[in-house]
C-alpha cells in the first residue's frame, strides 16, 4: 500500500515509518506545521529514503487556540489533543493523505485496532503506561477505517531499542509535549496574551458562599485544583466549581469535590451504532485517570448521564470521559456538569 504516516519528528512517529517500509509498503511522511519546525521529522525521512512534507497547519493552530481560551474563559478545561486528533490529524491531513493518493494514514500512539459487532473499534495499546485510546475515542468509523498503528503491540522500550537499532537520529528523544502550542506547559501566559481583557480578579468563596479571597482570574483555575489558592484553612481545599457568570472559584474539601453523576454530551459511539438503554462499563474521566465501574444511560440528544459506582473526584467540565469494555473503547464524549 501507499500509507502516508503523520510525522513528529519523535521516536514512535519515526518507528512507525521504518516499521511500514520495512513491511514493503510505499511510505510517504507528512509532518503537521502546528507549532513546531519540522527539521526532525524531515532528518528522519532522508534517513528512510521515504518522500516527505510538511503541511502548513496555521489556521487549524489559531482555531485550536481559540478553543482553547474560549473553553478556559468558559469556566471549562479543554482538551486540545482530543479535539486535533479528530479534526486536524484524521481530519484535514487524512485528507490531504488521501488527495496524495495515500490509503492508510499511519500514527505513532500506542493503540491496537480491533472489530465488534461489524464495527471498527479502538482496543487499548499492549503497552498500559502508554496506552493513547483515550484522546483517540472521538475518530469515526470512516477514520479508523483508514488508519493504521503500528505501535500497538510494542512497549516503548521495545520502540527507543528498534530506533537505536535503525540508526534513527532520534532514539534518545524525550516524550512530546502534551500541548504542543504552550510553550512550556504555561497556559495562563497564554491565555494573559490571548484574552487579557476577560481575565478579570474576583471572590473565592467556600460552598456555603463565604468570601475567603481574591483570586487573579478564573480562567487560571480548572476543577480539582489545589495548588495556588491563595487561602490558607489549615487543611486542604480543592476548586469544586467555577462560577463564570460571578467570575467566582468556589473551593472546598475532598468530600466536596466527589460526584455520583456527571452528564457527557456529543458522545461518539464507537462501538454501537445505536446504544442499548442501558450500559455497564469501566468510565475514564482523563487521560492518566483510572477507569471506574458506572452506568450508562444514552439520552436521546445524544448525551449519556453517567452514574458511579463509587464517589468520583475532580468530574471537569470541558474534560473528555471515554467509556470502556475491558480494553474495548465503547465510545465517549464531552464532560458537562
Amino acid at each position: 500500500m501507499r500509507i502516508a504516516v503523520a510525522m513528529s519528528g519523535g521516536v514512535d512517529s519515526s518507528v512507525s515509518a521504518a516499521l511500514l517500509k520495512e513491511a514493503g509498503h510505499e511510505v510517504l511522511g507528512l509532518f503537521m506545521r502546528l507549532a513546531s519546525e519540522p527539521a526532525g521529522a524531515r532528518r528522519v525521512a532522508e534517513h528512510l529514503g521515504i518522500a516527505f512534507e510538511a503541511v502548513d497547519f496555521t489556521g487549524q493552530r489559531e482555531a485550536l487556540i481559540a478553543y482553547f481560551c474560549s473553553e478556559y474563559d468558559a469556566g471549562r478545561t479543554p482538551n486540545p489533543c482530543v479535539v486535533c486528533n479528530r479534526r486536524n490529524k484524521f481530519g484535514r491531513l487524512l485528507d490531504h493523505a488521501r488527495a496524495l493518493g495515500a490509503e492508510r494514514l499511519a500514527t505513532g500512539h500506542y493503540v491496537r485496532l480491533a472489530e465488534r459487532e461489524g464495527r471498527r473499534v479502538l482496543r487499548r495499546g499492549l503497552d498500559p503506561t502508554k496506552d493513547q485510546s483515550y484522546v483517540l475515542s472521538r475518530l469515526t468509523q470512516d477514520q479508523l477505517g483508514q488508519a493504521l498503528f503500528p505501535l500497538g503491540e510494542l512497549r516503548k522500550e521495545d520502540v527507543r531499542r528498534m530506533a537505536r537499532e535503525r540508526g534513527l537520529p532520534v532514539h534518545e528523544g524525550g516524550e512530546s509535549q502534551d500541548i504542543c502550542f504552550v510553550p512550556g506547559g504555561d497556559y495562563v501566559a497564554l491565555l494573559r496574551e490571548r484574552i487579557p481583557d476577560r481575565i478579570r480578579p474576583g471572590p473565592i468563596l467556600d460552598t456555603s458562599g463565604r468570601v475567603l479571597g481574591e483570586h487573579p482570574g478564573c480562567q487560571c483555575f480548572t476543577i480539582g485544583q489545589r495548588q495556588g489558592l491563595r487561602v490558607a484553612l489549615g487543611s486542604p481545599r480543592y476548586v469544586v466549581r467555577i462560577d463564570r457568570q460571578a467570575n467566582a472559584v468556589v473551593i472546598g474539601t475532598r468530600e466536596e469535590l466527589e460526584r455520583t453523576t456527571m452528564l457527557v454530551s456529543d458522545v461518539n459511539w464507537m462501538a454501537f451504532a445505536e446504544p442499548p438503554a442501558r450500559i455497564e462499563a469501566a468510565v475514564q474521566v482523563r487521560y492518566n485517570h483510572r477507569p471506574v465501574p458506572a452506568a450508562i444511560e444514552p439520552l436521546p440528544d445524544g448525551s449519556a448521564r453517567v452514574t458511579f459506582a463509587r464517589p468520583e473526584t475532580a468530574i471537569t467540565p470541558g474534560q473528555a470521559a471515554v467509556f470502556y469494555d475491558g480494553e474495548i473503547v465503547l465510545g465517549g464524549g464531552w464532560i458537562e456538569e
